[in-house]
């Protein structure tokens, strides 16, 4: 097994980080999150084109690679902060539906994002997933992630069943990998940003960046990225591997520091941003709360934690 990324992997992933450089830089952020209607603010439809033309989400089904690939490329997805239903879309590929989102039933109000703009939803039971259509619910005011509408249904819709026990397993632990490789580029991301303002932003006749205490912060932020990019590419990698042990662990793990690593990295770079870091003007907050959102998905850092304790 080896869990160092090819040349082939590395330029898969900067193919797709010029493709997102290009047509979606964080300027275009705040216009897209300003966008009518508010049930599809967020979503990006040629974007979305563009995607699934590049293959983002057959990368599996059509180009037959790995979790291993994907989560590379789910890094740069994060890293551009792109919004929709990525994993979901990405899980239920070799379906041939579009946009596809999910839902956690365990967890309550039972809240969907970008509903709107999805042929269908993922249900995530305990130990079984479901294939549901014509899901309704109405739509969350003021969502915390202005890139990511949500609706509340009032009830769990009944759906098909796709997968039960190992397979749902496998489907939730991958949904989990995918959603650390978003934290992975948003950690990443919100380094970058912190450390050019760091070189550029100066006080008392200095650069900020030659402050110990913002040294200190950024190279925090730095180590935090690289533990969690490190765990989720070893998950990726033994998920591919059908002979691996020990594949829950790592998924948990990976999960678990990439959270961490999302959400204390935007906090870091809203202090290095000082009083700008609150503005909107400011992109920080987009993936702060981008990170917030995907620490509730497919388990929070307390459910990977005890998950992680139990498989110890």
């Amino acid at each position: 097994m080896d869990f160092l990324p090819t040349a082939d992997q590395l330029e898969l992933q900067r193919g797709v980080r010029s493709l997102l450089d290009a047509r979606f830089p964080l300027e275009r952020l705040a216009a897209v999150a300003a966008a009518e209607p508010r049930q599809t603010a967020g979503y990006d439809e040629t974007l979305w084109q563009a995607l699934t033309e590049t293959g983002v989400f057959a990368l599996r089904t059509d180009l037959e690679l790995g979790l291993a690939e994907a989560a590379l490329v789910f890094e740069e997805l994060g890293r551009a902060v792109v919004p929709g239903p990525l994993v979901g879309t990405f899980l239920s590929a070799s379906r041939g539906a579009g946009a596809v989102t999910v839902l956690e039933t365990q967890a309550l109000p039972l809240l969907v994002a970008h509903l709107d703009v999805a042929d269908a939803v993922l249900l995530f039971d305990e130990s079984e997933v479901r294939w549901a259509t014509g899901v309704v619910g109405e739509t969350v005011a003021s969502p915390l992630d202005p890139l990511t509408p949500l609706t509340e249904v009032a009830e769990v819709p009944a759906g098909r069943v796709i997968a039960t026990g190992g397979a749902a397993t496998r489907m939730r632990l991958e949904g989990a990998v995918l959603t650390a490789a978003l934290q992975v580029g948003l950690a990443t991301r919100l380094t970058e940003l912190a450390v050019d303002y760091a070189k550029t932003r100066e006080q008392f006749g200095r650069p900020i960046g030659s402050f110990q205490a913002v040294k200190h912060l950024c190279a925090d932020m730095f180590v935090r990225t690289e533990l969690a990019r490190v765990a989720v590419h070893a998950a990726a990698v033994t998920l591919d591997d059908p002979t691996a042990e020990g594949a829950e662990r790592a998924g948990s793990g990976a999960k678990l520091l990439a959270d961490e690593a999302a959400v204390t990295n935007g906090r870091s770079a809203v202090q290095v941003h000082g009083g700008m870091g609150f503005t909107w003007e400011v992109p920080v907050h987009f993936l702060l709360k981008r990170a917030w959102v995907h620490a509730t998905e497919f388990g929070t850092a307390d459910d990977h934690a005890e998950d992680l304790a139990l498989l110890l």
